[in-house]
């Protein structure tokens, strides 16, 4: 078995603890300002600030550093255009058919519904995948760990990260999503996770009126 060596970590920085209390805090209020929204600006965003967040994101501890994540960008709007249309006919069934009353009553103060303009309208769509087991050089399966966790912790820094950088997002998730691998040409160890619709918000949007548990809800310390 072949281990890698190990190198001084010459990255981490301590901070006095007056300044880790206001970066603790300041970090708080501004990630309290985060709200997804559902209306977006067609306003275009530089690639590069996207392809900053998602290096951020590409930081993520993971099982056993096989990253098993990969995010395709979109901005190609006939591509957008059908991602909208396949995801709509989705939701449809969903709304229609499959969703229990419980959980429409839960949705409704969202105002949520199966028509999705912020697919087309905002300028970056990002189709997270998961990868359940990766390919070797040799063509053999390489088995990943800690699949959904490590993707799903990812995913949460690339949506700091985006609004670290001043945009705005909002998470969605179709379900089914396997449109996503036929669209998009992704390979078969690779399943849809979650599709990250960035951008600026429209002007004047508004969103719901409704708070976060607080952190006595949230926490407990023993």
């Amino acid at each position: 078995m072949s281990r890698k060596k190990f190198i001084p970590h010459t990255d981490y920085k301590e901070y006095p603890v007056a300044e880790m209390r206001r970066r603790a805090r300041s970090f708080y209020e501004d990630m309290k300002r985060r709200r997804t929204i559902r209306e977006f600006s067609d306003r275009p965003v530089p690639g590069e600030i996207i392809k900053d967040c998602i290096r951020t994101a590409g930081t993520a501890p993971n099982g056993a550093n096989k990253q098993p994540w990969h995010f395709a960008v979109v901005s190609d709007p006939e591509v957008k255009k059908e991602i909208r249309e396949a995801a709509e006919e989705e939701e449809r069934e969903f709304y229609e058919r499959r969703a229990t009353d419980e959980w429409l009553e839960a949705l409704a103060p969202l105002g949520t519904d199966a028509d999705k303009p912020f697919l087309e309208e905002a300028p970056y769509l990002i189709a997270i995948f998961s990868k359940s087991y990766g390919i070797k050089e040799n063509g053999e399966k390489e088995t990943h760990y800690y699949v959904k966790e490590s993707v799903g912790i990812a995913t949460g820094m690339l949506i700091t990260a985006i609004h670290n950088a001043g945009l705005a997002s909002l998470t969605h998730t179709p379900s089914p999503m396997g449109f996503l691998n036929d669209i998009l040409d992704r390979p078969e160890n690779e399943r849809p996770f979650l599709l990250l619709v960035v951008g600026y918000p429209k002007e004047d949007v508004k969103v719901p009126d409704i708070s976060k548990k607080s952190l006595d809800e949230i926490s407990s310390f023993i």
